[in-house]
């Protein structure tokens, strides 16, 4: 959902998500909350299409297996702007389209490419954690640096699926361009 944030309420979202990628050591399961924290913040600094900021819920897709699911539980019920977040694992073979934003765990990295291809053209923002995927077309990847969560995007990811990233989220990120500079 696009923000209409004021000005100072920007600054300051904008302040803490510096806080967290300057600062957050990664313990094994705070840093999967760590990560489900920024996944509720980073849909606030979407752009989305018009039919999705109508809904009244973002739906959260897990695909894969791993640590992830059990963190963004948290999230279950929390609001973005006037929707409320719906956690749902999914398999492969799940109309994924379905998503809002779909987390994809390290277990699919034999799978990414057809999973990437077969979203094309959905509004889906793509959000991994594994090394690599972001360079492969996922739109956020999470990484650690000396033990801390940071995020790298990839906007031309973004940008096919149909999603603009806010300025501010982009200036606390690193940015990745995909091989051969693919937009």
């Amino acid at each position: 959902m696009k923000t209409s944030l004021n000005r100072p309420l920007a600054i300051l979202w904008a302040a803490l998500l510096a806080l967290y990628c300057a600062g957050v050591p990664a313990a094994p399961l705070a840093e999967y909350e760590v990560k489900a924290a920024f996944v509720h913040n980073f849909a606030k600094y979407v752009e989305w299409p018009a039919a999705i900021k109508a809904r009244s819920s973002l739906r959260l897709c897990i695909l894969g297996q791993g640590q992830f699911a059990e963190a963004a539980e948290g999230l279950r019920g929390k609001r973005v702007g006037g929707a409320a977040w719906e956690v749902v694992p999914v398999g492969s073979r799940s109309d994924l389209g379905e998503c809002q934003v779909l987390f994809i765990e390290a277990s699919e990295a034999d799978k990414l490419p057809r999973l990437l291809d077969g979203l094309k053209g959905s509004p889906v923002l793509t959000v991994a954690d594994s090394e690599g995927y972001a360079a492969q077309g996922v739109a956020i990847n999470f990484y650690l640096e000396q033990n801390k969560v940071r995020f790298e995007i990839n906007p031309a990811a973004a940008g096919r699926a149909g999603l603009k990233i806010s300025s501010q989220l982009l200036k606390v990120a690193r940015i990745v361009a995909e091989p051969g500079g693919r937009q």
